[in-house]
């Protein structure tokens, strides 16, 4: 297969002026057309292109947005091509799409198609084009609904990709294109993510992303176009090499984005895997209907919530050992207007996690490895976790009971409201989740209870306002010794 080196003028590598956002003198006072590239580098590690002679993608980061991201891991999905592709590409997690091996046996994508696929649906009139090396992505993930798909020949590898790529935009009226270089990842399974041949093949692919994105900027047309050109990948590898498993580095992705609305030199942690295809219609006015039940959400419109607002203030390990001491993630300190019970808590175990905690994803699932952490796919930045199996990995004294109270709503009495929270609930008896709700001060009366197994989802719980109710307030209680865990996040009440 062939790597030779692409080379690029300097001018291609150049990533700047437009690519961030700002019109060309001839695009001022008028719109001008969206369109989109997205660049999947497989198997590439963030941190890795970091350490690269990576000119173009270090261009693409400054100009724009740096968004790292994690993975799942077994017994949802294996950290591979399969899953990791149709995720980003169809903008929903392996719970949907069912694609969770590299066979795709049993797969739903024509339930959950692929973006370009949803694109000829909504907006035909548009070109929709995808290229790629490794072959199932052109084969089966784009349906054969996208006006162009191709599976670059073996022989060719990424050369042929690329050069097909930068024809297609160069010379052609491409409204979204698809690009996937696979070298990256042939480089980690062949010498390990620690190598030199890994940071060699970032370097080679670096300069065919110049080459694409530098046939966007000599279009004729591109000073009327605002391009939003997305990089990522669809797992990681270990130092030693290969993928799969559950590590941290197995587990890395990303987002580097220009163009649209996005801030040059940004860095979020609010961004997941399917928001790619999602970003992606968006950008191009495609209206994103709710029966469709994407998981991503649009880069363009982030909704924090209060828990993401910590972030700033968390802190290293103090008992759990093996997360590492550069890794920074908790606090007991909730933001303005939510609080913490612990009166009813046990004393003594793992400080991390006595009563509820406020933690990241590599935090938590660093604490221990294969026990479905890693599966709390939808929960977003900074989140709550309350853990009675990690808390009890030190001598304890009474039982886990800490409740999570949220601030008073706005509900109007005699009218319904809904709550919608995301939620993540590992069960073993006599552990017991409760969702309780009060209005006004009163009493607190349960509208939700766990002691089952829930995997990552968006909750709805409707809510029967009382006449004359003006305010309700949430809380969740946790009550369990040395079992499992309960995670929440993106907590809301609103008018139905």
């Amino acid at each position: 297969m062939s790597r030779r080196s692409l080379l690029v003028s300097a001018a291609a590598l150049a990533v700047s002026g437009p690519l961030a956002g700002a019109a060309t003198a001839a695009a001022k006072g008028r719109a001008r057309t969206p369109k989109v590239l997205v660049i999947g580098l497989d198997g590439a590690l963030l941190n890795r292109i970091k350490d690269a002679d990576a000119p173009a993608l270090k261009a693409l980061m400054s100009a724009g947005l740096t968004a790292p991201s994690a993975l799942y891991a077994n017994p949802l999905a294996p950290t591979s091509s399969g899953p990791g592709w149709s995720t980003l590409i169809t903008g929903v997690w392996p719970d949907k799409h069912k694609v969770l091996n590299n066979d795709f046996t049993g797969h739903q994508l024509a339930k959950y198609p692929d973006f370009m696929t949803r694109i000829e649906a909504t907006k035909p009139a548009l070109r929709t084009y995808a290229v790629a090396s490794w072959n199932p992505i052109t084969d089966i993930i784009f349906s054969a609904k996208v006006d162009a798909r191709v599976s670059t020949p073996s022989a060719e590898y990424d050369a042929g990709t690329t050069s097909r790529a930068v024809a297609e935009v160069r010379n052609g009226n491409p409204d979204a294109v698809f690009v996937q270089l696979d070298n990256i990842d042939h480089a980690g399974h062949g010498s390990g993510a620690a190598s030199q041949g890994y940071l060699d093949a970032i370097h080679g692919a670096d300069t065919q992303v110049g080459q694409i994105v530098g046939a966007v900027k000599s279009r004729a047309t591109y000073g009327n176009e605002d391009w939003l050109i997305m990089i990522t990948a669809d797992h990681g590898h270990t130092d030693p090499g290969g993928h799969g498993g559950s590590s941290w580095p197995e587990r890395q992705t990303f987002m580097i984005a220009t163009g649209g609305t996005v801030t040059a030199g940004s860095v979020r942690h609010d961004v997941r895997m399917p928001d790619i295809a999602v970003s992606a219609l968006a950008h191009l006015g495609v209206a994103i209907d709710p029966a469709w039940g994407l998981d991503g959400r649009p880069i363009q419109q982030p909704s924090p919530d209060a828990f993401d607002s910590l972030r700033a203030e968390l802190t290293g390990p103090v008992d759990e050992g093996g997360i590492g001491s550069g890794v920074i993630g908790f606090t007991h300190t909730p933001p303005s207007g939510w609080s913490v019970d612990n009166a009813r808590m046990g004393t003594g175990g793992i400080t991390e996690w006595r009563g509820w905690s406020f933690t990241t994803d590599e935090f938590w699932t660093k604490t221990e490895r294969d026990q479905q952490r890693e599966n709390n796919i939808r929960a977003r930045n900074v989140f709550a976790v309350a853990d009675g199996d990690e808390w009890s990995d030190k001598t304890v004294s009474g039982t886990f009971d800490s409740t999570l109270i949220s601030p008073a709503y706005d509900v109007t009495g005699g009218r319904p409201a809904t709550l919608t929270y995301t939620t993540y609930y590992r069960q073993e008896a006599p552990q017991k989740g409760e969702v309780l709700v009060s209005y006004d001060g009163g009493a607190p009366v349960a509208v939700k209870t766990y002691t089952a197994d829930t995997p990552s989802v968006v909750e709805s719980v409707r809510l029967d306002v009382p006449s004359g109710a003006r305010k309700a307030q949430v809380r969740f209680r946790y009550t369990g010794g040395n079992n499992w865990y309960w995670v929440i996040d993106g907590v809301k009440i609103t008018a139905s």
